[in-house]
């Protein structure tokens, strides 16, 4: 089989894995032996690649793990001893022993006769700490995180009992002081120098900005994690100048450098000080950040300063001085006649691209920015003469809203031509107006009335006509729109599950804009908001009855259904909020109507009826959402009741049912008569459910099992299941 073959063959397996983890063992087990130390370079790219892909996946159990590092350890330290070793191979090996090697050392700890394991893990070290001299920049990288993995395991945790803790979290506390195998001193000593080992890239200033970074981001979880490193690491990273190289001659590939090592340190430095902003460590890195950003604020205004002018040598040309900035050429150009916008008074520019850009398109927030930066950096003089132009044309517009019509292009002497048609000036537009709006008040006529003495042109006031009326379908389809964008709104708030506080039930509505505020609002806006409405009927103009006032409240409480439906388990909450709602309506309306006599419709008992239809069908039978939802909503009857009984159909969901009527039976006393007959009526249908409901019924209701017996003898031994038997209540 060719090459290709095979590698097609093992991708195909892994992605086989990649679906489902508990292929893992079996095909690690079969691929070990395709890609030893002697298969083509091209299977053991692939098989170093696979290991480091499965033990760094977190979808494995660490009990998996820990049993399948066993099986790769030979296969690694073949793969790793060979002098001839591709790289990418070796690279791979590297981050497969930086998984394996805590799962190796928690295996050696409470398996101290397995030394041979224990050796090759040691060997597989050794090696990968001796390719970490002269080993090219991509397998150095990999040697920083296997020695990062090796202090982790080899110093002392902050868990006290680690053994209780985080099981990911292997630590010198797990190994017991007799080990046999392991030296607890000696590995905390090993600990030790590969840290300072590892610091030593920025103690030195290494220009090898790979190697610089690579350390820089393990430097952090173990300050997190591992305490007694902190002083030395912080040590490190505080005398470590990122801008060293920064006084050399600047090159592309110096800048992107030095902005890489300032960019990772400053990040490294802020993520440690916000874990405990007023801790002594914070004390410490906020001077060397201020320092740090000012010294590459000095060299970015370094970089864009031209040299001084010196005293040149006869016959040598001096170059170009540096001069100040001169001011753009800002032309303020008089407006045109015509009408004006307040954006013409305000715009300078003459790019016909920048005039017609709508700024209203700008969020706010960056809008406001932006303004306050250009404000803050502008030059004053600049900003002088523009504030000038713009007086200018304001007031030029004033005088022009001020000047008088010209008496030569006026036409007074009207009765002289009869062919006279008015123009719009003055007096006889003022004149006319007054005979259309005889009926206008007084206010507006006086109001009207000053420019005509004034000799300005004035005009009447402008109203928008009104709106065409809506149509009822037209409304319907406007408050379908409305209440889509009310529930959109729903997933763009917070969980109220996340508030370490609640406003308990004498919140008001809205009081704060998360989702449960959100929920209310819309499930009183479906209850109560066509309150004292139902009993009212709209005619449209060709008589026929129009939609009545509750269709807006049903549209909602169709969505609340769905909504509600679409995660039922996450949002029962929501449904128990939503029926408390319409019981309290109820109610309310019920007592209103009683003083006068009407009917009045409840909503209640439908829509919990039909919410209790919608996911019974979906439940399983370890489900716990039937009992809290029986149990929170505010009324139950037979008929709510004899949904759950339609469970015991299926054998499994028999528990279930009968677990959440118990629950009824103990906890509301109110419902348990009814709860107790629905407990009766399953153990006379059903009988899978018999045993389970003859227990509850032996402890509440005694005697109805005698009776039933003695039912079924006075009948012939008829058996009592089925529909139609008779029930006796006690």
């Amino acid at each position: 089989m060719s090459v290709a073959d095979q590698i097609r063959q093992l991708s195909d397996a892994r992605k086989l894995v990649l679906r489902d983890v508990n292929y893992y063992g079996q095909v690690i087990q079969a691929t070990l032996p395709i890609f030893g130390p002697s298969a083509h370079v091209e299977l053991r790219r692939w098989g170093a690649e696979f290991l480091a892909e499965a033990f760094a996946s977190p979808a494995i159990q660490l009990g998996q793990k820990e049993t399948l590092s066993l099986l790769v350890l030979d296969t690694l330290k073949n793969l790793v001893e060979d002098p001839n070793q591709d790289v990418l191979v070796l690279r791979s090996v590297i981050q497969t022993a930086a998984s394996v090697y805590p799962l190796a050392l928690r295996w050696i700890i409470s398996n101290a006769y397995d030394t041979n394991t224990w050796n090759n893990m040691t060997a597989i070290k050794a090696r990968i700490l001796r390719l970490w001299e002269n080993a090219p920049a991509t397998l150095r990288i990999c040697c920083i995180k296997f020695a990062q993995r090796v202090i982790l395991a080899q110093t002392a945790s902050i868990n006290p009992e680690p053994r209780r803790g985080d099981p990911l979290d292997i630590s010198l506390n797990m190994i017991p002081q007799n080990h046999s195998v392991l030296n607890v001193h000696s590995m905390e000593a090993e600990a030790t120098g590969l840290l300072d080992r590892m610091l030593g890239a920025l103690q030195e200033n290494s220009s090898d900005v790979l190697v610089v970074d690579a350390t820089l981001n393990t430097l952090s979880i173990l300050v997190r994690m591992r305490p007694t490193t902190t002083n030395r690491v912080m040590n490190a990273v505080l005398s470590f100048n990122p801008l060293k190289l920064a006084n050399a001659p600047m090159s592309p590939k110096t800048k992107v450098i030095v902005r890489s090592l300032e960019k990772t340190v400053r990040m490294l430095c802020i993520h440690l000080s916000r874990r405990d902003p007023k801790g002594p460590l914070a004390a410490r890195i906020q001077p060397y950040l201020e320092r740090l950003m000012q010294s590459r604020a000095e060299i970015s205004e370094g970089v864009s300063r031209k040299r001084a002018l010196t005293e040149q040598a006869d016959g040598i040309e001096a170059k170009r001085q540096r001069t100040a900035p001169s001011l753009p050429n800002l032309q303020i150009t008089p407006l045109p006649p015509g009408p004006h916008t307040l954006a013409d008074v305000f715009t300078f520019t003459q790019n016909e691209g920048l005039r017609k850009f709508d700024v209203a398109v700008v969020p706010a927030p960056l809008a406001a920015k932006i303004s306050v930066n250009t404000i803050a950096t502008i030059d004053p003089g600049l900003f002088e003469r523009a504030l000038d132009g713009i007086r200018s044309r304001l007031a030029e517009l004033h005088k022009a809203a001020e000047r008088p019509l010209d008496p030569d292009t006026t036409a007074l002497d009207v009765e002289d031509d009869d062919d006279y048609e008015p123009d719009y000036y003055a007096a006889e537009d003022t004149e006319q107006i007054l005979n259309k709006l005889d009926s206008a008040p007084s206010l507006q006529v006086r109001e009207m009335e000053k420019p005509a003495v004034l000799g300005a042109l004035a005009l009447p006031a402008y109203k928008l006509p009104p709106p065409p009326p809506l149509n009822p379908d037209q409304a319907v389809r406007v408050g379908q729109g409305t209440v889509t964008r009310v529930f959109g709104v729903m997933s763009t708030l917070s969980d109220p599950s996340t508030k370490k506080t609640k406003a308990g039930v004498n919140r008001l509505a809205a009081s704060s804009f998360d989702k449960d505020s959100w929920i209310t609002i819309i499930t009183r806006l479906a209850t109560r908001a066509a309150a004292g409405l139902n009993d009212i009927s709209v005619k449209d103009e060709d008589g026929s009855k129009a939609l009545g006032g509750t269709s807006l409240s049903n549209s909602i409480r169709e969505s609340l259904y769905v909504y509600v439906l679409e995660d039922f388990r996450k949002r029962i909450d929501v449904a128990v909020a939503w029926l408390s709602e319409e019981w309290y309506n109820d109610r309310v309306q019920q007592r209103a109507a009683s003083e006068d006599g009407r009917d009045v419709p409840v909503f209640y008992d439908k829509w919990a009826l039909r919410l209790l239809d919608g996911f019974l069908p979906y439940l399983h039978a370890q489900d716990k959402v039937l009992t809290r939802f029986l149990s929170e909503i505010p009324g139950l009857n037979a008929e709510l009741l004899s949904r759950v009984k339609t469970l015991c159909r299926d054998p499994s969901m028999v528990t279930l049912a009968l677990t959440s009527l118990l629950y009824l039976v103990v906890m509301r006393p109110p419902i348990r008569e009814t709860a107790l007959d629905t407990v009766q009526e399953i153990w006379v249908e059903y009988e899978e459910a018999r045993a389970m409901a003859g227990k509850y019924l032996t402890k509440w209701r005694p005697g109805f099992q005698e009776q039933q017996k003695q039912l079924v003898s006075a009948n012939g031994n008829a058996s009592p299941t089925g529909a139609g038997q008779p029930v006796v209540a006690t």
